[in-house]
């Protein structure tokens, strides 16, 4: 007669051996989703129009809408010592070279010496009353520290330099990388060619897609 202890060793074997399988195949699994999703769902990389902001009157608005176009994007304040002389280049700008394949952005902005005190639809009204300006001018936002507006946290993380006062400008392309940067001191003259240099490049591409 055999002894009884015999048939323990494969009784717990068994289960052992099952538990196992169950594990493999879940790890497999898990290992399979993973690389599927990285395939196939991978995240989508920002660029400057692919956010949201708020216009001056708190609407949602897509920047996708200026997907294809060269902006520059601009923090302005009503009450500074270079709102005068910049509001009327910026629209001599927009004027010159938009609306088709280029525009400016204005997005107000209190953080520097509280030079833009008043509501946004305040905002709006005082740039076009006394400056006739037709480019968009949105929401006031922030643009430094915690509460930074993403959009324009996009172009400071992407050009490595953050506003030091009003009218700091960006330039982004068509495609929504920042291409330039320049300080509100600086010339009109010294944007041109970089505006031009993007709207012939928008132009050649339209042709060669005809």
């Amino acid at each position: 007669m055999e002894p009884l202890t015999t048939s323990y060793p494969l009784k717990y074997s068994v289960p052992k051996a099952r538990v196992f399988v169950v594990f493999l195949s879940m790890v497999l699994c898990t290992t399979i989703l993973c690389l599927l999703q990285l395939r196939f769902f991978k995240p989508k990389i920002k660029d400057f129009y692919s956010f949201e902001v708020k216009d001056s009157r708190g609407r949602i608005i897509s920047l996708e809408k200026y997907r294809g176009k060269a902006t520059l994007v601009v923090n302005v304040a009503s009450y500074c010592q270079y709102t005068d002389k910049n509001y009327i280049a910026l629209q001599e700008l927009h004027r010159e070279f938009g609306p088709s394949h280029f525009t400016v952005l204005a997005f107000p902005c209190n953080q520097f010496g509280e030079s833009e005190p008043s509501s946004s639809q305040e905002i709006e009204s005082f740039a076009k009353g006394n400056y006739g300006v037709t480019f968009p001018v949105f929401h006031k936002i922030k643009i430094l520290g915690s509460e930074a507006d993403p959009a324009f946290k996009f172009l400071i993380d992407s050009s490595k330099k953050e506003p030091r006062w009003n009218f700091w400008k960006y330039l982004v392309s068509p495609e929504g990388k920042v291409v330039k940067f320049w300080r509100p001191e600086e010339p009109i003259e010294s944007i041109k060619p970089e505006v031009t240099s993007l709207i012939r490049q928008i132009i050649m591409k339209k042709r060669e897609d005809l």
